[in-house]
């Protein structure tokens, strides 16, 4: 049994912030009441039975993300599931879904299988995509049906554009049979010189080319025009550019099956961060111009981009070390990302909380559909719910430089920041307690 008295109830479907106690047992939320009036009478104590005062800091749904790379198999140096799940844990995320440039790929069922079983004992909610072709080749897709038998919650071959237009359509067509939801990474490498900045001044200053709006653009426009042709519903991962957000404004009015999702650098950072963090700002697609982020704001604000991803792309020191086009795109995200929604989207008036966490759990749980949504009319937490939370202060600073990942190639670190997870409950199970939890805390 798991108490929390005093805190104070995010509900990102009735976008509202109350003060109430939780009853949890077996998982379930089994009562919710005002605060102080929580019926305890009857029930039967044990002595690992725990009571939590939360003084007025904050419960949330479980954070969901659907798009993080865990490198297992295959580059487990970096991360493993393991690891990742804890990262995720340390972040307030109860359940994600792994992407597939691994090694083996995830396009075979046996693959996925072995994934899904780890996933099982990391005291999180741990599933994977299935890749749209072989080996990520782009050149023969995948028995969707049998990866989704499996177990794969969506297709992607996330890394690399699906550069022939006739896979991509045959891809949409197939997946739409399926019911499986395609994931996209959205840059036409011909359009690209040097990959993880953006093509304009800062690369300039660096000798390199960099990757241009256009190789973006131009692939978001192909694909758009594709799943309105095919019905298929697709994701636009990680968008980065002004135009590539209207291209998903104008026909998200028509066509509810195409979503787009935001990650926290991309809405908080620009081109700039690379002179002065250098690799650790060497993402795909890059960091663009402040009106590229500025528009991401707006996409966010006015729901053209529904979800926020984290893009979890741990690498160990030794390659983000190496010069500027040696050194591998990505930035580590899990444990950085509420904080940064709270500085850069809440504090700013971009979103409200209930707006933020819902882009953060509800919505990428709904359009992936892997569960933990079931809402009661409108309201999100009710008495019976599984007990996924994220117990967090989101008025405490903090400093960014303790990371449960094996990595920490991030432009964040050292930063103070705003937010603070402190416990995150899965099943009704703590799987992450911050050491610095300073809440009143006794056995029942």
């Amino acid at each position: 049994m798991l108490v929390l008295k005093g805190g104070i109830l995010v509900d990102p479907v009735a976008k509202t912030e109350e003060k109430k106690d939780l009853l949890i047992e077996d998982g379930r939320i089994i009562q919710m009441a005002e605060a102080g009036r929580l019926r305890m009478d009857g029930l039967s104590v044990g002595k690992e039975d725990l009571l939590i005062e939360l003084n007025g800091k904050y419960i949330a749904p479980g954070l969901v993300d659907c798009h993080v790379h865990f490198r297992d198999p295959g580059f487990t140096e970096k991360e493993d599931v393991f690891t990742g799940a804890g990262a995720a844990a340390a972040g307030g995320y109860t359940r994600v879904v792994m992407m597939g440039n691994t090694n083996p790929h995830p396009d075979q069922p046996e693959t996925i299988r072995e994934m899904l079983e780890k996933g099982k004992r990391t005291g999180i909610h741990v599933y994977t995509c299935g890749n749209v072709t072989k080996g990520m080749r782009g050149e023969e897709l995948c028995d969707f049906r049998v990866l989704k038998e499996a177990g794969a919650v969506l297709l992607s071959d996330d890394g690399k554009p699906i550069l022939q237009a006739e896979i991509m359509k045959r891809a949409c067509e197939e997946a739409r049979q399926a019911d499986l939801m395609i994931s996209l990474h959205e840059e036409d490498p011909a359009y690209i010189t040097d990959n993880g900045i953006n093509g304009g001044e800062v690369a300039g200053k660096r000798g390199l080319v960099g990757s241009p709006r256009e190789a973006e653009i131009s692939m978001v426009e192909r694909d758009l025009a594709i799943a309105e042709e095919t019905g298929a519903e697709l994701t636009i991962q990680h968008i980065s550019a002004a135009e590539s957000v209207e291209l998903v404004r104008r026909v998200r009015k028509t066509n509810p099956r195409v979503h787009a999702e935001a990650t926290p650098h991309h809405f908080s950072l620009t081109e700039e961060a690379i002179e002065e963090y250098g690799t650790l700002a060497k993402v795909n697609p890059p960091l663009r111009l402040e009106r590229d982020r500025l528009a991401i704001l707006e996409g966010l604000r006015d729901g053209t981009i529904e979800m926020i991803a984290t893009d979890h792309a741990p690498h160990t020191v030794a390659e983000k070390e190496k010069p500027f086009r040696e050194a591998p795109s990505g930035m580590s995200g899990l444990e950085t990302a509420l904080s940064l929604g709270i500085k850069y989207l809440v504090q700013t008036g971009v979103l409200t909380l209930p707006e933020l966490i819902y882009k953060m759990s509800v919505a990428p749980a709904k359009i992936t559909r892997i569960g933990g949504t079931e809402e009661a009319g409108e309201k999100f937490f009710y008495e019976g719910r599984t007990a996924d939370l994220c117990v967090f202060d989101a008025h405490a600073e903090r400093v960014a430089d303790h990371f449960v990942s094996k990595a920490c190639n991030t432009p964040f670190r050292g930063w103070t920041l705003p937010g603070e997870v402190l416990l995150t409950v899965c099943g009704g199970k703590p799987v992450y307690r911050a050491g610095s939890l300073s809440l009143e805390e006794k056995n029942i």
